[in-house]
């Protein structure tokens, strides 16, 4: 049986247009919506340990931009008022909790004595937004590739983790849509992720989630400042997240220009299928090689991380209610 799987593997390693031809059939079917991000992402983890990834040099770009790319999109969906509501409601509780998972995952580091610019990238990529923070912040401390690369790969771990775990923890414990969509943003490191198990959850828990973790995506800025200064680093400079503009721009034209409705529906639902495609190709990173590099200590202290950030955000939640 394993001499079969391993011939299975080695052809389609020798045959790029066949692996091309797989990756093309499942974005196909994400194009047609047959699958779900959650299946799209299970797909990815399996096609790319089965048969490899033949896009390697793409993507991340492709990543990005279609992230980016859909979050925008998704905002033509979206109320500016309740968006601003939603918002203001999340504040208090994102800077909460990005500076006291800052402040344990440093103390959580230096128990478990990871390597400090590893453990800094993980716990401004729990604290914030993931693969987006740590993109952000890894100059501003001139991690090399293998500490940048260590930490994304916990960070995508437990974000696939995520996407499957958020939705059935928040139906056992009934939690409204507004809350659901406020532990989201709080809990879930990447965007991606948040948007797709919001989006699972229902369509007001995908506002809310959305607004609230682009907001807290604008604490890239201050944060990387803070680290700059920690790292002794006074020529860093910082990614600023641009698209978060045109979110809200996309916002404001479906809130008060009603002539753009009649297209809202069809930008929506492209913007959906394009996250789809996303949550396939971060799959499609989790090859054996990535797990395997991860290590004990970055991946417990990543897990110890969430427990605590998604724990945090529980209790404020209630203590809300």
């Amino acid at each position: 049986m394993k001499t079969n799987q391993h011939t299975v593997a080695h052809l389609f390693e020798v045959n790029p247009f066949l692996q091309q031809l797989i990756f093309g059939a499942v974005i196909v079917l994400c194009l047609f919506s047959v699958i779900s991000p959650p299946v799209a992402l299970l797909l990815g983890v399996l096609i790319v340990n089965v048969f490899g990834n033949p896009f390697v040099a793409f993507n991340h770009k492709a990543i990005t931009f279609l992230l980016q790319f859909s979050v925008v999109g998704l905002g033509f969906g979206m109320n500016a008022s309740s968006a601003i509501s939603a918002g203001q409601e999340g504040f208090l509780l994102t800077v909460l909790s990005i500076f006291s998972t800052l402040i344990f995952g440093t103390l959580l580091g230096k128990w478990l004595k990871t390597e400090k610019k590893t453990s800094h990238l993980i716990s401004c990529g729990t604290a914030i937004c993931g693969g987006s923070a740590i993109a952000a912040i890894s100059p501003t401390i001139k991690s090399n590739e293998n500490q940048t690369s260590i930490a994304l790969g916990v960070i995508f771990i437990l974000n696939a983790i995520a996407l499957f775990v958020f939705p059935f923890v928040g139906h056992q414990l009934d939690l409204s849509q507004r809350e659901f969509g406020l532990w989201c943003a709080i809990a879930i490191h990447d965007t991606s992720s948040v948007v797709g198990a919001a989006n699972k959850y229902g369509a007001e828990a995908l506002q809310v989630a959305t607004t609230v973790k682009l907001a807290r995506a604008l604490w890239i800025i201050p944060i990387s400042i803070l680290t700059a200064i920690i790292f002794k680093n006074k020529n860093s400079k910082t990614k600023i997240p641009y698209f978060i503009g045109l979110f809200i721009l996309a916002m404001i034209l479906n809130t008060y220009v009603p002539q753009i409705a009649i297209l809202t529906p069809g930008i929506v639902g492209i913007a959906k299928i394009g996250l789809t495609i996303t949550l396939f190709l971060i799959g499609a990173t989790l090859n054996n090689e990535t797990l395997k590099s991860v290590g004990v200590k970055p991946l417990l202290q990543g897990v110890f991380l969430w427990i605590f950030i998604a724990g945090f955000g529980l209790l404020s939640i209630f203590y809300l209610k």
